[in-house]
């Protein structure tokens, strides 16, 4: 029999994947209570979202009040990439290198596991990172706190939807082929729960804005799921770090636009 995780490990384990923060009450967990943990870890990855972005927010906040906001953004952004290990921004890099670079299944498997960054993966990455700071820097005052956490917590609940609506492409290790095909209706919903939180500032004060994106972020998923399944037969880790990281610029689009 499998052995299962402690009620108390999925939230830390949640934490221990997405950051870079210590978590040493796991250390004594075997590699099944560890798999077992991963896998009801995915629908807390909103709510370590909201942790991450609520710390981004005082960073920029707290910046914003002794520098120019150009200035802010990029002292926030550095202070999130040291604490998430600038995780969802390599996923980034390595999934544009490889669907720009690949021609079949094989190669853009190939060309995502090359630790090296090529040219798509170098602009991909750079465009993706000045867009987001180009938004944080365009927010408006009263909506920064909230959009940033807003955006942090919409990102990795992205992830959740993904892992549940597209399967594992047929590769070895990562977290998709891992677990990825346990992820259901249950996660989904816990997920959507815990996100709560993280959302709810930036619902009250901009309604409109989050339910365009949750549309956008809707017909982004079809786009993609259909894209992966075609390209590659399905999910890996790299492409649910960009769902993430794909999902925070669409609600600081949305937060944005006129």
């Amino acid at each position: 029999m499998t052995a299962r995780a402690p009620f108390w490990a999925p939230p830390l384990l949640a934490l221990q994947f997405l950051t870079r923060l210590p978590t040493p009450y796991l250390a004594g967990l075997s590699p099944e209570a560890v798999k077992d943990g991963l896998t009801r870890a995915v629908g807390w990855f909103p709510l370590v979202g909201t942790l991450v972005g609520l710390s981004t927010a005082l960073v920029l906040v707290a910046a914003d009040a002794l520098w120019p906001r150009a200035v802010a953004v990029i002292l926030a952004l550095v202070v999130e990439a040291r604490l998430t290990g600038a995780f969802h921004e390599d996923a980034v890099a390595d999934f544009c290198d490889a669907f720009g670079g690949g021609h079949d299944a094989e190669s853009i498997h190939r060309i995502m596991k090359d630790s090296r960054i090529g040219s798509f993966g170098a602009v991909g990455l750079g465009l993706a990172l000045a867009l987001r700071a180009a938004l944080l820097v365009a927010l408006e005052p009263a909506l920064l706190a909230a959009a940033i956490m807003a955006s942090a917590t919409f990102g990795r609940s992205l992830i959740v939807a993904a892992m549940a609506a597209i399967p594992p492409a047929p590769v070895p290790g990562g977290l998709a082929k891992d677990i990825g095909g346990s992820v259901g209706m249950r996660h989904l919903v816990w997920g959507a729960f815990v996100s709560l939180p993280g959302l709810a500032a930036f619902a009250l004060l901009a309604p409109v804005a989050l339910a365009a994106a949750l549309g956008a972020a809707a017909l982004f998923l079809l786009w993609f799921a259909a894209m992966l399944r075609r390209r590659l037969g399905g999910s890996t880790g790299d492409c649910l770090g960009f769902v993430a990281y794909a999902g925070q610029l669409l609600l600081l689009l949305a937060a944005t636009a006129a």
